[in-house]
């Protein structure tokens, strides 16, 4: 999924450098779904229609997700290097929360 709070133009024109071909990103959720208070959007992850408990986002602010806070994994902005490998940085934990959820853990060490 992407959830951003960009218009919905602007969105699917990030989608479409993403995923091309259109086999990896099934949503795209954007500033018309987001929640809108004094002038500011806030992503409300229970817009997906998943268990929370289940869910994470990946964001550079938190300022998009103040009622789920627990599911937010901060990461820098990324600024357009191409020699950025953040995200790569957080492979091993994305692949224990996938196990976790698979198993029907509870997280625990995580």
């Amino acid at each position: 999924f992407i959830f951003t709070t960009m218009k919905q133009d602007y969105a699917e024109k990030v989608v479409d450098v993403l995923d091309p071909k259109k086999k990896l990103i099934r949503l795209c959720l954007s500033q018309r779904d987001c929640l809108c208070a004094r002038g500011c959007y806030w992503k409300d992850l229970t817009r997906l229609g998943r268990d929370l408990a289940k869910t994470v986002a990946l964001d550079h602010s938190i300022q998009g997700f103040p009622t789920q806070a627990a599911n937010w994994i901060p990461v820098p902005r990324w600024w357009g290097d191409p020699r950025d490998e953040e995200l790569l940085h957080l492979t091993p934990l994305l692949g224990q929360l996938g196990r976790a959820v698979r198993t029907g853990g509870d997280g625990e060490g995580i």
